[in-house]
């Protein structure tokens, strides 16, 4: 479920006139690995997104974010190879240091050029300057910096890639096209260390990694949605995304995925769960946008009833100019029972649209 830096992606778009280049999400994709771990540039729109909760070794908690974006502007072939645009290369990298309360972020734009950004399967990293994720073995490795914080991070999944949805599509919406394809590690084992102020943690934890291609997704009368990923202690997870329509209502399309302990997917569909706000609520004084950073979860097929609570209040990645959107990504804590036995856990949630309605793209 994402955002990205959308004010500049549309006003290319527009000018552009690039969606009728690229090929919509049908079902009966494919997938095939490791060439899906990588760039699909016949979609327009496409991410690598990782997130995760840390733990130093004095018990100091720390949430991440970083995130690759490809925006497809341009298929036809380039004149001038360097510097042409066919795609932007955009990024996002957050820390919540939530010992402190203090949100620290930062956001990047580029086009390819000689190598300032890009994808490639070949040297198996995504990268955007000296941020990048890079495929090691079996395992990734991200690194990132900003003014006052940093991270190098090393990953490694003890189950299977989990692809959503069905048939190949993560559906959004209604019609043709209104669908993703969309990929998920679920349970990263996440160690290395955290830079804050100056000051180097050596940090455990696990992360949550997702990728996903599309080129038109949401469809016209969504304005947003609240997604979530959640750990469990019994080494299960839980995806689920609520989309919000224009007349307040819960789109039908709104679904999940359950993954058990052995990274078998079970797909859920808006019949099959829950997740309604509590009523706590966190207001930004840049956005203005409130958003509810309390939540209660119940699958019942599964036996799960969660409340989610945000391991901090400002988590928010605020648009830079009044035209930008602003979105709230941030660590969470989860608590509960599965089939009436305490279970407890983290992730991260995700809500856009508070703001203002999104225009393009789609989780």
């Amino acid at each position: 479920m994402r955002n990205s830096l959308r004010c500049l992606i549309v006003c290319v778009l527009l000018l552009t006139g690039a969606g009728a280049q690229y090929q919509q999400a049908m079902p009966g994709y494919e997938y095939q690995f490791p060439r899906d771990h990588f760039s699909h540039p016949d979609y327009r729109t496409e991410w690598w997104y990782y997130t995760g909760n840390l733990k130093a070794n004095d018990g100091r908690r720390f949430g991440f974010e970083l995130t690759f974006f490809r925006q497809g502007v341009n298929r036809k072939p380039l004149q001038n190879v360097d510097w042409g645009v066919q795609d932007l290369y955009l990024a996002h990298f957050a820390v919540s240091d939530i010992g402190r309360q203090k949100f620290y972020y930062t956001e990047r734009v580029n086009r390819a050029g000689p190598g300032i950004a890009g994808i490639s399967r070949q040297q198996g990293r995504v990268w955007n300057g000296n941020w990048q994720a890079e495929w090691v073995n079996d395992g990734q490795q991200l690194q990132a910096i900003g003014k006052d914080f940093g991270l190098q991070l090393q990953l490694k999944s003890n189950k299977p890639p989990v692809i959503h949805g069905q048939n190949g599509v993560s559906q959004k919406g209604e019609g043709i096209g209104h669908a993703s394809h969309y990929i998920s590690f679920t349970r990263l084992i996440t160690s290395g260390h955290i830079e804050i102020e100056g000051k180097s943690y050596e940090v455990k934890g696990t992360s949550w990694m997702d990728h996903e291609f599309s080129t038109e997704s949401l469809a016209a009368n969504e304005v947003g949605w609240d997604w979530l990923s959640i750990q469990l202690g019994d080494d299960t997870e839980l995806m689920l995304y609520r989309l919000r329509r224009t007349d307040g209502s819960v789109d039908r399309y709104s679904s999940g995925t359950y993954i058990d302990g052995q990274g078998r997917g079970t797909h859920l569909s808006a019949r099959d769960f829950s997740m309604l706000p509590l009523g706590e609520t966190w207001r930004s004084t840049k956005s203005q946008a409130r958003y509810p950073i309390a939540w209660r979860v119940n699958v019942p097929s599964i036996g799960l009833e969660l409340q989610i609570h945000a391991a901090m209040q400002n988590q928010e990645l605020a648009g830079k100019t009044r035209l930008s959107t602003s979105y709230w990504e941030g660590a969470i804590d989860v608590s509960g029972t599965r089939a009436h036995k305490p279970i407890a856990g983290d992730g991260y949630l995700e809500m856009t649209g508070y703001d203002k309605p999104l225009d393009f793209s789609g989780p």
